[in-house]
C-alpha cells in the first residue's frame, strides 16, 4: 500500500473474507481439473488451469515464475541434503575404518604378546 493509507478494521475484515472466498473458489476449480485427471491430489498445473478458467490469466505468468523459483529452491535444498548425507556417510565409514584398524592393532599386539609368552615358556 502507498504511504499514508489507513485501512479500517471493517475493511481488513472484508478483505480477509474476500481472500478466503477466492481461495475456496480457486481450490474448487482446481479440484475439478484434478478430478478430470482422475486424481485426488491437486497439483500446481491444476491451480494454474483454474486461474485461467476463472479469467485471472494475468496472474498465470507471475505464478509460473514463482513456481519455478520454488522448484529451484527445493532442488537446491534436496541436493544440499544429499551432499550432507554423503559427507556424513563418508565420515561414518572413515570412523568405522579407524575403529577396525584399532581393533586390528590390538589383535596384533595380543598375538605378539602371546608369541613372546610362548617363547619365554
Amino acid at each position: 500500500l502507498p504511504d499514508g493509507v489507513n485501512i479500517s478494521k471493517e475493511a481488513r475484515s472484508a478483505i480477509s473474507r474476500a481472500a478466503s472466498v477466492f481461495v475456496l473458489y480457486a481450490t474448487s476449480c482446481a479440484n475439478n481439473f484434478a478430478m478430470k485427471g482422475k486424481r485426488k491430489t491437486l497439483n500446481a498445473g491444476d491451480v494454474l488451469s483454474a486461474m485461467e478458467e476463472m479469467e485471472f490469466q494475468r496472474f498465470v505468468a507471475p505464478l509460473k515464475e514463482s513456481l519455478e523459483v520454488y522448484r529451484r529452491e527445493q532442488k537446491g535444498k534436496k541436493e544440499a541434503r544429499k551432499d550432507k548425507d554423503k559427507k556424513a556417510d563418508s565420515e561414518e565409514q572413515d570412523k568405522s575404518r579407524e575403529e577396525d584398524n584399532d581393533d586390528d592393532d590390538e589383535r596384533m599386539e595380543e598375538e605378539e604378546q602371546n608369541d613372546e609368552d610362548e617363547v619365554d615358556n
